[in-house]
């Protein structure tokens, strides 16, 4: 949203990475390549079916090369979002469909290339989850790497700069976010992109200040134009006058102040004042965010997200694959422990080879661990390559959407099933491995008591519990202000999880956004939770409001809060005792 094209210019986008960064404007060409379509005739198909082959080769190459550049400056973690874009060029899917759309549609190889990325993108707009919805940009980075080897284009490199710049393009792609050398570009800003697009989420691993989803920067920031990026507002002042620089450069340096405050917290226990001990782990999707959560002082992976194997594919991965990558992810993290989550997808035929009917309504459908149930030739894989990992170092395994106790039991069955068989085998596993759920579902909250017998610890998704219980779809724009984890339903909910979790003696443990809320942690330590995950940029924050906290306080706020309506008078009874008692932890 443009307020007005003059000194102090401001755009309003999408908070991609906190940070204030203040710098010269650079534009960056990372247009997408312009395609003229044009009917070929029946002599000209083979060759251009062999153009298209011959760019998918070249952008092979140039992604080898680029893993070797990453693993050389940043090391073998951070490769793995190359190797992903790999996969997607091996995708048969993906070859099929433009080969097909030449030789059945006589299209030149930029045009049906242009309609397989239409179709894709398609697909992707229905899918609910916001994490999986953006994945639709890793494919469309890779056809436009494509589409740039078909056509001859080069792209610059953005260290290509003198100074401190910030780079301002139409979209970067995450090996551009890698091979960012951060004393030359302080600070990005895009047109296309969101909070959980894979280059938002490796700007935040890597603490480089970010906006994007601008998009008009490219056509109204000019090059050499003055930049402000308040990165956690979203916010981009394009040439602010001497007193808005001031203030903006009184508030960067406030910010990297209080950033290196949080770091000498980093060791410290995550504690409150009468001794009661939190556990604080990180959320992640992909490897290369593990140094960041090392360096934020993460006690582990409370919630490692193994959907992205499963990306994309037109054949699923195998249980080699999949050892490779939680091997990977054990060992980066060690010594402290991986908690990972099973295949969480729905009936949205995320994994084509999983050949599963359209659904009216996805979000209550086949989907999380009733669709590993239904195909134990997948699931099993999955649950022989977690267990071989877990010889590597601490893992324990959690299970998505579970609604009653027959499920989890038959989780167990097969469990157990893939146990005997690498025990047959001989390859080694930790025989102790602890089994959790998550608590995401109205159900599996009623019958929390029972479901405790049965698993050595909960996990609560807040996000779908949250939807679930109140009926919203927070993506719905209409409804989005319906969405109140505050609300008494919510509140008596993860009252009733821990309660049930404690009484038989296991840990009850919050994985959703929620844990990394710093305003909420009063509530969440008044409940009880005995171990909380979010990302890594929450950890210090939460760390430090938590050592100046008391549980004994906390669990009579909570007292109190239980015992309002509505949502609006519990969130105003919160701020007011923030306020009061709290007010010097979240300054």
């Amino acid at each position: 949203m443009v307020l007005a094209k003059t000194d102090n210019w401001v755009l309003q986008g999408t908070s991609a990475s906190p940070g204030i960064a203040i710098g010269v404007a650079r534009i960056t060409d990372r247009s997408r390549v312009a395609v003229v379509e044009r009917e070929i005739t029946p002599a000209e198909v083979a060759a251009e079916v062999a153009r298209f082959k011959a760019a998918l080769e070249a952008a092979k190459e140039e992604l080898q090369s680029v893993k070797q550049q990453i693993a050389e400056q940043r090391g073998a973690e951070h490769v793995y979002v190359i190797d992903t874009h790999l996969l997607i060029l091996q995708d048969s899917m993906l070859t099929r469909e433009t080969v097909g759309a030449i030789e059945g549609e006589r299209v030149n190889a930029e045009a049906a290339l242009r309609r397989t990325l239409q179709k894709f993108k398609e697909f992707f707009a229905g899918i609910e989850d916001d994490y999986l919805r953006e994945r639709s940009g890793d494919v469309e980075t890779v056809i436009e790497r494509v589409l740039r080897c078909m056509v001859g284009q080069r792209q610059q490199s953005l260290n290509d700069v003198e100074g401190k710049a910030i780079i301002v393009a139409h979209d970067l792609s995450p090996a551009d976010v890698l091979l960012i050398d951060k004393s030359k570009v302080i600070g990005f800003v895009t047109d296309l992109g969101g909070k959980t697009s894979h280059s938002a989420i490796l700007a935040r691993a890597l603490e480089i200040p970010a906006v994007v989803g601008l998009e008009r920067a490219t056509g109204e920031i000019d090059d050499g134009d003055v930049l402000i990026i308040d990165g956690g507002a979203g916010v981009v002042v394009v040439n602010p006058d001497q007193e808005v620089f001031r203030d903006y450069l009184k508030r960067k340096q406030h910010y990297e102040y209080q950033e290196r405050e949080l770091l000498k917290l980093r060791d410290l226990p995550a504690e409150t004042t009468d001794g009661c001990r939190i556990l604080l782990k990180g959320n992640v999707e992909f490897p290369e965010e593990i140094p960041s959560l090392k360096v934020h002082g993460a006690e582990g992976i409370g919630l490692y997200r193994t959907e992205m194997l499963f990306f994309n594919r037109e054949e699923l991965p195998g249980e080699e694959e999949q050892f490779a990558a939680y091997a990977a992810v054990v060992k980066a993290m060690a010594p402290q422990p991986v908690t990972i989550r099973t295949l969480d997808v729905g009936g949205d035929k995320f994994v084509a080879d999983l050949n599963l009917a359209d659904e009216l309504n996805p979000a209550l459908g086949l989907r999380a661990i009733r669709l590993s149930l239904r195909q134990p030739e997948t699931f099993k894989p999955q649950l022989r390559a977690i267990l071989r990992a877990s010889a590597l170092g601490k893992v324990r395994i959690f299970f998505p959407m579970v609604s009653g106790v027959a499920e989890i039991r038959a989780v167990k069955a097969l469990l157990e099933e893939a146990k005997a068989e690498l025990r047959r085998e001989g390859l080694p596993f930790d025989e102790g491995v602890e089994i959790g759920i998550m608590i995401e579902i109205p159900s599996a909250v009623i019958i929390a008591d029972l479901l405790a017998r049965e698993v050595d610890f909960f996990s609560v998704g807040t996000n779908d519990l949250i939807q679930y219980s109140l009926a919203i779809d927070r993506t719905n724009e209409h409804l989005s202000h319906l969405y109140e984890p505050l609300h008494p339903a919510v509140l008596r909910s993860l009252k009733m999880v821990v309660d049930a979790a404690h009484a038989a003696g296991i840990d009850a443990c919050m994985c959703g956004e929620m844990a990394g809320e710093a305003e909420y942690l009063p509530i969440l330590l008044g409940l009880g939770f005995d171990e909380l995950s979010m990302n890594a940029i929450s950890l210090l924050r939460v760390k430090k409001i938590l050592r100046r906290c008391s549980r004994h306080e906390a669990e009579k706020l909570v007292a109190r809060a239980l015992g309002f309506p509505t949502a609006t008078e519990v969130e105003s009874f919160l701020k007011g005792e923030i306020v009061a008692h709290y007010a010097e932890s979240f300054d």
